[in-house]
């Protein structure tokens, strides 16, 4: 969880030097990458995406093989909306396009309701893993 809300944090960093670059309009805005802004925004999306899809694999699976069966805390709910949230933002993302403006808009909604919900399935994962500990 900790790499996913990583690639988050540095998802949301290259977002802003990218909008800060367009808003004024700079040709080339400071970058501390070998790679481009934008290629390193579209990298870090396809980790946090994997890792998001890694984790529910792993919870789903952990659970069920302890539980057998699933739904027996907040987490569960918590994450199925993470995952929702995640795939919705990279879907908005590839849509972006100069004839279509405005799914930059729903791309950064969607990501600002995402770190709230990263709050919520870090706080749930918590007391998961309080239970699976001695």
């Amino acid at each position: 969880m900790g790499l996913s809300v990583l690639a988050y944090l540095i998802l949301a960093v290259t977002g802003f030097w990218i909008f800060r670059a367009r808003t004024f309009q700079q040709q080339q805005p400071i970058n501390p990458f070998p790679l481009s802004l934008p290629a390193l925004h579209f990298i870090f999306g396809i980790c946090i995406v994997s890792l998001v899809l890694l984790l529910l694999a792993i919870g789903i699976v952990g659970t069920y093989g302890h539980y057998g069966s699933l739904g027996h805390s907040p987490h569960l709910v918590a994450g199925l909306i993470t995952v929702l949230l995640v795939i919705s933002s990279a879907v908005s993302a590839l849509q972006i396009r100069p004839e279509k403006p405005w799914f930059r808009r729903v791309h950064v909604t969607i990501n600002v309701m995402l770190f709230f919900m990263l709050v919520w399935v870090s706080l749930t994962g918590w007391d998961v893993v309080q239970k699976y500990l001695p």
